[in-house]
């Protein structure tokens, strides 16, 4: 038989107080029934554990020797119960964080920087990735939190944590690239670079609702799947493209970002609506207050 953990904390309080009146008023129990609980222990143990005498109550020999090995065993038990508490509260544990390419530069720093301030024993294990296989991960699971475009897609919650004007993104020496300000259809007749269709196909459909509205259809000579790679074949002069403004912190030189009229981009933060885990909802908070404070499409 072995003791339980309200026996052992009884003995630590009697060998701690040397008296078992002193040690009852603090554990708020009867006399009697501390010392039940005692002789209940001393019995498991096969051993006496306190003198008793004129003198007061001392340890024996044996109850010195058990004395810390029950003061571990109790620090223990308290640890375990700390480590528990502190996951239920979100504050322990592993997440995995995705960030869409074209948005890693500027918002991962910021936001890993903070959940960990906030939350140093959470282990965050962030992960860099195009928009087809961070939706794919966060429906499976593979990913508890993603920031990216708002993806389109059913099932998942967002919350919008940034927005940004949304350029046309031009080579140096353009006949437009000294506007302060452009419109979608003055740019009927510029060649484009695109990324190709298959890279993610809800954001094509939009692309091609926004060019019928403005008139045309775009003459698309090349296509590239990366934002630098874009970014490079404009500075080639190859054709023209659309981005967010942040994105003018991976290139600065070769090209010019002028600001389309009324187009607006956001970043989202996605996640299963049904994921349970309470270190998810305590990272959405820090970085729900992160945004209020801050601007993440200028940071990195």
């Amino acid at each position: 038989m072995t003791p339980d953990l309200r026996q052992l904390r009884y003995f630590v309080a009697v060998a701690e107080e040397s008296s078992f009146t002193q040690a009852a008023s603090r554990l708020m129990i009867t006399q009697q029934s501390l010392s039940q609980q005692i002789n209940a222990l001393e019995r498991i143990l096969g051993a006496k554990l306190f003198n008793r005498d004129s003198r007061g109550t001392r340890l024996t020999d044996t109850g010195a020797l058990f004395l810390p090995e029950a003061r571990a065993v109790l620090d223990r038990a308290d640890e375990a119960v700390a480590v528990v508490r502190r996951a239920v509260r979100g504050e322990t544990g592993r997440l995995r964080l995705a960030f869409l390419a074209t948005t890693a530069n500027h918002l991962l720093p910021p936001v890993v920087r903070a959940a960990r301030d906030r939350l140093p024993g959470l282990e965050l294990i962030t992960e860099e990735t195009t928009i087809a296989p961070l939706v794919e991960g966060v429906l499976s699971g593979r990913y508890d939190l993603a920031f990216t475009r708002p993806p389109q897609v059913p099932g998942l919650a967002a919350r919008t944590i940034a927005t940004e004007q949304v350029c046309v993104v031009l080579p140096e020496g353009h006949p437009l690239a000294d506007r302060t300000e452009l419109t979608l259809s003055e740019l009927a007749d510029e060649r484009w670079v695109m990324t190709p269709r298959s890279s993610w196909e809800p954001w094509h459909q939009t692309f091609d609702e926004n060019f019928r509205a403005a008139g045309f259809t775009p003459d698309i000579v090349a296509r590239d799947a990366s934002v630098q790679g874009l970014l490079g074949l404009v500075a080639a002069g190859l054709g023209i493209t659309r981005l967010g403004w942040s994105a003018h912190n991976l290139r600065r030189t070769g090209v010019v970002f002028v600001p389309l009229a009324g187009e607006i981009a956001t970043t989202e933060m996605i996640w299963l609506a049904d994921n349970p885990s309470p270190a998810l909802r305590r990272v959405t908070d820090v970085v729900t207050e992160l945004a209020a404070t801050m601007d993440l499409t200028t940071t990195g």
